[in-house]
């Protein structure tokens, strides 16, 4: 059985204030195609199929066309989509029943109460048993989304902030543990398949990535999960192993979703399991770059100099193609002409400037934001915690404090 895992889609994400609508469309073409070329049986994308609650008409559009090709396409592959941070329930749910239609599975949330009953009707919902080509079951899915605080059990009055931490973290696993003791009952001889969309311990982010906090939890540790046989995992833009195993991976996001992504190869990972051997190796493949975008640091002269080399690349680009751009200035000196001036040197190029930051040096730690950092470079909490400075307060309060912002901050974005 072929597995193809993909995560963090953010159909609908305004890019600095450009859609793209089209880059995304062309992935998901490009996805179809892998589909068919790589003879996959169920496609697992790992939340944030939305970039936010409410997405556009034509984010829309994009997924529920993907969904209508593939099964027309494909009509034997499996498709599964699991709610993200970024996602909303209501929005994921209310086409639920009629995506089922077209082989596709939709799980918007998680019902630890119901799992830990062990009925018909709720296991029904998140043990998905996925079948190869002969449609014979080869493995054994237990689909886990994004855990919201409300998913899980209210924390204890009178604990302290370690203690409710640890209760989270008891929680979760709990919750993984139940799933996977549940396939093993009613599915013994298949292997198993998780899914979650979570921040693990030690898993290195990017600046697109928001802070997922469950409660007080701010990551869940690798050690915690059960011995599922591939553990396919989301919310981390950049693909990496956890605590570098081979079955427990981020595949990250398809494309770039901030600057400083760039840097690093977007992919997607096909999964292979046996149903007499389990877990049998990863692939990854490359995502094509749809829309070319750069970030440009140094001195004027420096960036100048970069500028100048722009055009080599311009050669192997579609007609009409543009260039994305962010440019960090390093100096200490305050410039009032440095937009124009990078205007200048841009001139005539196929080139869309996106962003333009100056980077003092002297701005090297948070204790330095106030004095000269543009607001889109703090996060809240830089903020939160800025202003937390300047209170005369014990560090256990602070501490607590912090905890209560975290809990807010995630019910928020929840």
């Amino acid at each position: 059985m072929r597995i193809l895992h993909t995560s963090d889609w953010h159909l609908g994400q305004l890019f600095y204030g450009k859609s793209r609508e089209q880059e995304q469309g062309a992935f998901l073409d490009w996805l179809l195609d892998q589909v068919k070329q790589k003879s996959i049986d169920a496609v697992i994308v790992a939340g944030d199929l939305f970039d936010t609650g409410t997405p556009p008409s034509y984010a829309r559009a994009l997924y529920n066309r993907f969904i209508v090709r593939l099964h027309q396409e494909s009509p034997d592959c499996q498709l599964i989509l699991l709610a993200g941070n970024h996602d909303s329930v209501a929005v994921l749910n209310e086409s639920k029943a009629l995506l089922q239609a077209l082989n596709t599975r939709v799980i918007a949330g998680a019902d630890p109460e119901g799992i830990a009953m062990d009925t018909c009707q709720t296991y029904d919902d998140v043990l998905i048993p996925l079948t190869n080509k002969l449609g014979e079951t080869d493995a054994i899915l237990c689909a886990v989304p994004f855990l919201r605080p409300s998913d899980l059990i209210r924390s204890k009055a009178g604990l302290s902030a370690d203690e409710r931490k640890q209760q989270l973290q008891q929680q979760i696993s709990d919750y993984y543990q139940q799933l996977y003791q549940m396939a093993k009952q009613h599915y013994p001889q298949q292997p198993v398949v998780m899914t979650g969309h979570l921040t693990t311990v030690g898993a290195s982010t990017s600046e697109s990535v928001q802070d997922i906090y469950i409660g007080t939890l701010d990551a869940f540790p690798a050690s915690a999960f059960p011995p599922a046989d591939y553990i396919a995992l989301g919310h981390i833009h950049r693909p990496q192993k956890v605590a570098k195993t081979e079955h427990i991976r981020y595949c990250g996001s398809p494309l770039a979703l901030s600057f400083d992504e760039k840097v690093k190869e977007k992919q997607v990972l096909i999964a292979e399991l046996d149903s007499d051997n389990g877990f049998m190796g990863t692939e990854s493949v490359s995502v094509p770059v749809f829309q070319p975008m750069q970030r440009i640091t140094g001195s004027l002269s420096e960036i100048e100099a970069e500028i100048e080399q722009l055009p080599a690349q311009f050669e192997s680009w579609d007609d009409g193609q543009r260039l994305w751009l962010e440019i960090n200035v390093k100096t200490d000196d305050y410039l009032s002409d440095l937009q124009p001036r990078i205007e200048a040197m841009i001139g005539d190029l196929p080139v869309d400037l996106l962003r333009l930051r100056r980077d003092s040096r002297r701005q090297s730690s948070l204790a330095d934001y106030h004095h000269g950092a543009q607001l889109d470079e703090l996060t809240p909490e830089d903020v939160f915690l800025k202003r937390l400075e300047q209170e005369p307060l014990e560090e256990e309060r602070k501490h607590a404090l912090i905890d209560c912002f975290r809990q807010i901050q995630g019910e928020i974005k929840a």
